[in-house]
């Protein structure tokens, strides 16, 4: 487990970018946190650094639950589950054929038992007005100089 603090949006966008480095097909990545921690926003980052897109437009899968993306790394699904009480709605959203590629979830608690064993979960927390610190468990042989 590491942790480490998030002074500000740029400190979010470069774990953000760093972790969009380390990905693979087939991972996923599990977002946590209260209302405003920064799920959404390293989210952002991270598809932004995976696609080499600054200006890609990302927004919030609130509504839709998934919304899906094509990378360099292969396709890329943000769910947000936050609306969702339970998994059993997962199946009809296109989880098991979505973790085959990359997933990035914010509300992963709503996954229950569809929670992947190797994941990579970040736990945000406010520290601040602008700041933020983070839980990163998981990853252990690729996190190196995050470590």
């Amino acid at each position: 487990m590491l942790s480490r603090p998030l002074p500000d949006l740029q400190a979010t966008e470069g774990l953000a970018a760093a972790l969009a480095a380390r990905v693979r097909r087939g991972d996923s990545i599990l977002l946590s946190g209260p209302l405003g921690a920064g799920k959404s926003a390293f989210a952002r980052a991270f598809l932004r650094a995976l696609t080499a897109d600054a200006a890609l437009e990302v927004p919030s899968p609130t509504f839709t639950l998934v919304q899906s993306y094509d990378t360099p790394r292969g396709p890329v699904h943000h769910f947000d589950l936050w609306r969702l009480t339970d998994s059993t709605a997962m199946a009809e959203l296109g989880w098991d054929d979505a973790t085959d590629d990359i997933v990035l979830v914010e509300w992963p608690d709503r996954l229950g038992p569809l929670t992947p064993a190797r994941a990579l979960t970040l736990t945000l927390r406010i520290t601040g007005d602008d700041s933020r610190a983070v839980t990163i468990e998981g990853w252990d042989d690729r996190l190196g100089d995050l470590a």
